[in-house]
């Protein structure tokens, strides 16, 4: 069942109410029962059959698992909706500024570290809220308000910044200055983990500006995209932590700002940051149905098909369809070596060396999760190989990147039945790993514990293996 377009007419979300009533009913249920199988009252479900309420995403993929669906209404979330023109201005639905995933954070996080300033966008893949494109110049910190990494109190007005009254500069400048903060942040989160307080604590600042200017009765179309943008570096910092929760329900909000003012590139990126949520929980349905959905963004933008056939092979992986996962990783491929200077200009990081690097590395996933789910160990040397290429190119920067791949390129010997090497490799980083908070890391870790635990646990490296694991973990 394909997602469909935007829902036309009606209440908002009456598309997914009308398949949940359909399939509430095929699986013999009433609103009460189901209500009670995925922890909601009755009187939620009713609200959402009517399309009456947005869907929590928690809630859609107990509702999937519950009916059985396969995620087809993750799909239909997933699915874009219609989005203003751009030169439509009229104010935004306030549902959309409240209220906020997480704990209010106190103001004065500290500015970021002004060395890393760019001096026009895109910076750090971030391109410019206003215009979507690169090459927009961003102003010298001087010129910006201080201090940009102090909100002001939590929950409290916007700062004096962030007002049409206050602001010492344009709005357009601010934004540019507020993209460029974002851009300094997300570099220094390579090095510690402190700024994710930063990161939220200027969006909350962020959406009380929105909700300002669209209470003046104007949309607050720049403010929306930037807010997406900061939206995604929130929900992929508490990712990193292992904090899934308000992970997903950051990305949740990025997507309706997205959709908002029709940003087409922020909800691809946000449904892939989605993907890579629930494979971490190992739901290949629910995968599949974010996966596609990146494909339904854009027809027209090949970056977006590449991207959407890279995940579908990841969750045709986890679920162990060798067939589907290879044809959508050879689907991939061939966008890939399609990509024109307009996806390289809305996806920088697909460009070049750098997206390579991020093809090859999801195609190695893919094809080691499929020889984890099927024991092929063709799949598994096809998985050493092609991980082994995407982990020789990852910039000396992205050492967290070279982690992960350290360690999947460890599973994949030891999916292919040589345990030694994986043991050998897996120890030269060892200790940095199991100090890691990464989420993402912890997952590849754990995968190679289990794989060598079960099979080769008598094998004296592999004994040695885990009395080394063990004492870096203490």
């Amino acid at each position: 069942m394909s997602g469909g377009s935007a829902r036309a007419g009606g209440a908002p979300w009456a598309e997914f109410g009308r398949h949940l009533r359909s399939l509430r009913r095929a699986a013999g249920l009433t609103q009460v029962q189901l209500g009670l199988r995925v922890g909601y009252h009755h009187s939620a479900v009713s609200k959402l059959e009517a399309g009456l309420r947005e869907p929590p995403v928690g809630l859609v993929r107990r509702l999937d698992t519950v009916l059985e669906t396969g995620g087809e209404l993750a799909a239909i979330v997933a699915a874009p909706r219609e989005a203003p023109r751009r030169q439509d201005r009229s104010p935004a639905d306030p549902a959309l500024f409240a209220p906020l995933p997480g704990a209010d954070a106190p103001g004065g996080q500290g500015a970021p570290d002004l060395r890393m300033w760019p001096a026009r966008l895109p910076a750090e893949g971030l391109v410019c809220p206003l215009h979507g494109t690169a090459g927009c110049a961003v102003p010298e910190p001087g010129a910006l308000p201080a201090p940009l990494g102090g909100p002001g109190p939590a929950g409290g007005p916007a700062p004096e910044w962030a007002t049409g009254t206050g602001a010492a500069v344009a709005e357009g400048e601010l934004l540019h200055g507020l993209t460029a903060v974002l851009a300094c942040l997300i570099r220094e989160a390579f090095r510690h983990e402190g700024r994710v307080t930063a990161v939220e604590g200027l969006l909350r600042a962020l959406v009380r500006w929105a909700r300002e200017v669209n209470s003046a009765g104007r949309l607050p179309y720049g403010q929306l995209r930037l807010g997406a943008q900061y939206a995604q570096v929130a929900g992929r910092l508490r990712m990193e932590r292992g904090q899934i929760g308000v992970a997903m329900a950051w990305f949740g909000h990025g997507l309706r700002w997205a959709d908002a003012v029709g940003d087409a590139p922020a909800r691809a990126t946000l449904l892939s940051d989605m993907c890579t949520l629930v494979r971490l929980d190992g739901d290949p349905s629910l995968m599949l149905g974010y996966a596609r959905g990146i494909g339904a963004v854009d027809g027209r933008r090949r970056w977006t098909a590449t991207l959407s056939d890279l995940y579908q092979a990841r969750g045709h992986a986890l679920a162990g369809d060798a067939a589907q996962c290879r044809h959508h990783i050879t689907l991939a491929r061939r966008g890939f070596a399609r990509l024109d200077r307009r996806d390289h200009l809305e996806a920088p990081w697909m460009a070049g060396a750098e997206g390579a690097m991020r093809v090859d590395s999801a195609v190695g996933g893919a094809l080691r999760d499929l020889a984890v789910a099927t024991g092929d160990r063709t799949a598994a040397r096809r998985a050493v190989e092609v991980t082994a290429r995407s982990r020789a190119q990852v910039p000396p920067r992205m050492r967290s990147a070279h982690l992960l791949l350290t360690l999947r390129l460890a599973d994949s010997l030891a999916c292919a039945g040589d345990p030694g090497a994986a043991v050998a490799l897996a120890s030269q980083v060892l200790p940095e790993a199991v100090r890691s908070r990464a989420s993402m890391v912890a997952a590849e870790l754990g995968g190679l514990h289990t794989r060598l635990a079960g099979k080769w646990a008598d094998l004296p490296e592999v004994r040695e293996y885990r009395e080394r694991l063990l004492a870096a973990g203490e």
